[in-house]
């Protein structure tokens, strides 16, 4: 495998075998179905789904929100773990609608690698570039998958430049497209001298796979017609004269991406991207915390909860809780401490998730993504150790951009509508504001598209109509500083003053010039506009 620092010390087989990453890319360009693809190619589906399957036909197995299935797209991210060759890869789906942003840059906090996909037709969306940015900032390894070839797509040549010029990183082809849309026949593995034949009749069908000696092997041209091929050879020619060749250390520090040309709805190109993760992909990395970071081949177990999902299974009103292992080797029926709270936690049903199904996790390791049920104790940026006061950072709660008001539309009903809005608070679904003047909620969120979830989540999972009515603040800021200059800064705003679901002081805002104005006559206060999930 892969070294990535020789002075580490080698990983125990089983945790060195894991792959843990996130597939990123904007809204329709294939990305959930490109994760059914993986779930029939480790073996863990027997027919893939499609977003916008007809009727019942087949849904997709990651998305299991009834909003999710009737508009087509990922709304919460999910995690799924199946085998593949000798590896265990832990996939998870984020959403790449952009209204749910904080849910995905949270789930990057839990991955060590990304699969970045491309719409062939469009190249660099704006979603995806904004993902990407995150990316860079945790130095993640990326690597790109260039979908839908089978359709109108645009020169290799031009979207391999864009992605360089806009994502600025290198860019290294390991296969490259013969023909496009309609003339797509297929791909030449680069890495490996195989020419790689798409089969359109049967979309669940692997490619076929023919081994060349190299690109003037006469067996080209027998599966190739001469005008793709000349176009072919000319264009792989360039390509090796203009672009790097594939460095794996460079992947792994984040500076090259390899990128792989397929379809993922006809499963083309998809078990060689596998590969592709398999061999270029990152062990388990170590994770950041204080005091310490925690490194995967530790003994003892730590992990850390990066997502919190309430009512998945609707009759039961639970909450699971995925936690990312940081380190160790998990059992089920471990006692573990919760850190915030200084408690133990006897751990005695995690699950394992695939897609919507979930069985009981007899044992995990360092890398994996497991859900432990509860009812409202875990929360997402909570840490758990076997006792070292250990607590995972880098987990950001991002100021709303958009604030509302919530009404239930029964009034006797108030008292249900906190327990579901503390709850979606919890989850990170939404901020949550008790004004200290006046009756009732402000919900604030990243994107419009969040309100509409949160009112059918309420409806159906609470039985509560509720109404969103426009709030006159615009922004909220959390406050910190010394306590007498909180205080006396809240008995001066008292009409702009609330409390987040933690307790927390937050600063409610109508204008850019109450910011200022609060920086000017209170110096010795911090406004933020984010703050970590911890405590």
């Amino acid at each position: 495998m892969l070294d990535t620092q020789s002075n580490r010390p080698e990983l125990p087989p089983e945790i060195a075998r894991r792959r843990t990453f996130a597939i990123i890319s904007h809204p329709d360009a294939g990305k959930t179905t490109l994760t059914e693809k993986f779930l029939l190619y480790g073996g863990a589906i027997q027919m893939a789904g499609q977003v916008r399957a007809k009727g019942e036909a087949r849904r997709t197995r990651s998305d299991f929100m009834q909003m999710e299935k009737d508009r087509g797209i990922s709304v919460s991210a999910s995690a799924m773990s199946f085998d593949f060759k000798e590896f265990r890869f832990n996939l998870v789906d984020t959403p790449g609608h952009s209204d749910f942003s904080e849910d995905t840059y949270r789930t990057l906090t839990a991955v060590d690698a990304a699969v970045m996909v491309i719409d062939g037709a469009k190249g660099v969306e704006s979603q995806t570039q904004k993902l990407f940015e995150v990316c860079r900032l945790r130095d993640l390894p990326i690597l790109t998958f260039c979908n839908k070839m089978d359709r109108e797509s645009r020169d290799t040549f031009e979207i391999i430049d864009e992605i360089q010029e806009m994502l600025a990183i290198d860019v290294t082809p390991a296969s490259w497209p013969i023909g496009v849309g309609r003339d797509f026949i297929g791909c030449y593995d680069l890495l490996r001298d195989r020419l790689e034949l798409m089969d359109r009749a049967d979309r669940n069908k692997v490619a076929e796979s023919i081994s060349i000696e190299g690109l003037d092997d006469p067996k080209l041209a027998e599966h190739v017609p001469a005008q793709l091929l000349e176009k072919f050879l000319e264009e792989v020619e360039m390509a090796k004269e203009l672009l790097p060749t594939l460095d794996p250390q460079s992947v792994l520090e984040g500076h090259m991406t390899p990128i792989w040309f397929g379809s993922a709805i006809n499963s083309f190109g998809v078990k060689e991207l596998m590969d592709g993760i398999g061999t270029y992909g990152p062990e388990p990395q170590p994770q950041q915390a204080s005091p310490r970071q925690i490194c995967p081949e530790e003994k003892k177990v730590a992990g850390f909860v990066f997502k919190v999902q309430a009512n998945m299974d609707p009759k039961h009103r639970d909450r699971v809780a995925f936690v990312r292992l940081a380190s160790g080797h998990f059992k089920r029926g471990m006692k573990l401490t919760h850190v915030r709270s200084k408690k133990p936690m006897a751990i005695s049903n995690p699950v394992l998730f695939l897609a919507s199904d979930r069985e009981l996790a007899e044992e995990a390791w360092a890398g994996d993504i497991i859900g432990i049920p509860n009812h409202g104790q875990l929360r997402i940026g909570d840490t758990l150790t076997e006792g070292e006061a250990l607590r995972a950072t880098g987990i950001p709660s991002f100021a709303p951009e958009l604030l509302q008001t919530v009404r239930a539309g029964d009034p006797m009903k108030a008292k249900h509508l906190e327990k579901a809005l503390m709850q979606f608070a919890e989850e990170g679904a939404a901020k949550v504001f008790k004004p200290s003047f006046g009756s009732g909620f402000i919900v604030g969120v990243v994107g419009a598209l969040q309100f509409e979830v949160l009112a059918s989540r309420i409806e159906m999972e609470y039985g509560l109509p509720v109404r969103f009515e426009p709030s006159q603040f615009t922004s909220a800021r959390w406050v910190s500083g010394d306590k007498p200059a909180v205080e006396k800064f809240i008995n001066a705003n008292k009409q702009h003053i609330a409390t987040d679901h933690d307790g927390d002081t937050v600063y409610l805002t109508r204008l850019q010039w109450d910011i200022d104005r609060v920086e000017r006559d209170y110096p010795d206060l911090k406004l933020t506009a984010t703050k970590e999930m911890m405590v």
